[in-house]
């Protein structure tokens, strides 16, 4: 039921108020005792004496009514409604633009275009939600980056304080180099001052030890088509001997590589930005503390609320 935003009575206290009227309280009476107005009373009262039996046992006689009225005398023409919906069709301009076309207001336009739902552009259809997992830890890792601006003290966006203005000294930027498991979502991050193929190769070696240490046997690794992944021969050297086949995804779709994706926007809210620091030093202190957390105890909605550890070396899914 559709229910008016201020409506002090709802459908079991306009039914409640109809029965004190029914067994014998006067309308005055049953008003006040719902803290509703004597005319609010007589007007479900009415609505209710008025109404079929079959009405009155589903209630449908204390549902609110429309409040369009029966008749709009001043409504424009159809003719002309339909000469402002195919200028909108034709050209896709606004409701200023068609006024000036078709000589009427342009909240009358708008009014028009509102009425007969194209108002807005339709949105594109999404597509379809594709969702894969891997069996075992270590059948897939994905790897990403992510640019964090370094600063010596915490913004107004923070700190809501505008009154410090002027140009700051120019502080940079640090990466922070991340990958996560397909399967367990555990993850290794490390923050680094570029993203060069030297960088990485060195993070890679370090992951690939991170998983050793919890026997994740890995095969594969997906990246996105940056130059220091997919040009690096030292990295393509070291898959190539540890035998880990280098997965790349599709251009312009980062949802293949979706997970590491939404990892770091978990970590960009949770740690980069949900606290204020005072500098990106104190910020990188924190990263470490917080991986451990995000791995050991952090519950993890898409894996059943519990931390990534748990998959490890549960692969069956059976303990608990």
């Amino acid at each position: 039921m559709n229910t008016h935003p201020k409506a002090k009575l709802g459908l079991a206290g306009r039914q409640k108020l109809c029965e004190l009227i029914e067994t014998g309280a006067t309308q005055r009476q049953a008003a006040a005792a719902l803290g509703v107005s004597p005319a609010t009373a007589n007007k479900w009262w009415r609505r209710w004496r008025n109404a079929a039996a079959s009405e009155r046992m589903t209630l449908r006689c204390l549902h609110d009514r429309c409040s369009r009225p029966h008749r709009s005398p001043n409504e424009l023409q159809p003719t002309v409604q339909q000469r402002i919906c195919e200028v909108r069709r034709h050209t896709g301009w606004g409701p200023r633009l068609i006024a000036g076309v078709v000589g009427r207001p342009h909240s009358t336009v708008h009014r028009t275009l509102a009425r007969h739902g194209i108002s807005r552009p339709p949105r594109p259809a999404r597509e379809r939600v594709v969702r894969y997992e891997w069996p075992c830890p270590g059948d897939l890792l994905h790897m990403d980056t992510k640019r964090y601006a370094r600063f010596d003290s915490p913004g107004h966006a923070l700190t809501g304080d505008r009154s410090r203005t002027g140009r700051r000294r120019e502080a940079g930027y640090e990466f922070a180099h991340s990958i996560v498991d397909d399967r367990s979502r555990l993850a290794y991050v490390e923050l680094h001052p570029n993203e060069r193929a030297a960088t990485v190769v060195g993070f890679v070696e370090r992951a690939l030890a991170f998983f050793d240490s919890h026997a994740i046997e890995v095969k594969r690794l997906m990246t996105d088509n940056a130059f220091a992944y997919t040009k690096s021969s030292a990295l393509a050297q070291l898959l190539a001997a540890r035998r880990i086949r280098h997965l790349r995804t599709r251009a312009y779709r980062p949802q293949t590589n979706g997970k590491v994706e939404r990892f770091q926007q978990t970590m960009s809210r949770e740690w980069a930005y949900g606290l204020t620091y005072g500098s990106s030093a104190d910020r990188s202190k924190a990263l470490a503390h917080w991986v451990r957390y995000y791995n050991e105890q952090r519950p993890h909605s898409s894996i059943g609320d519990r931390p990534p550890i748990s998959r490890v070396h549960d692969v069956s899914g059976q303990d608990n």
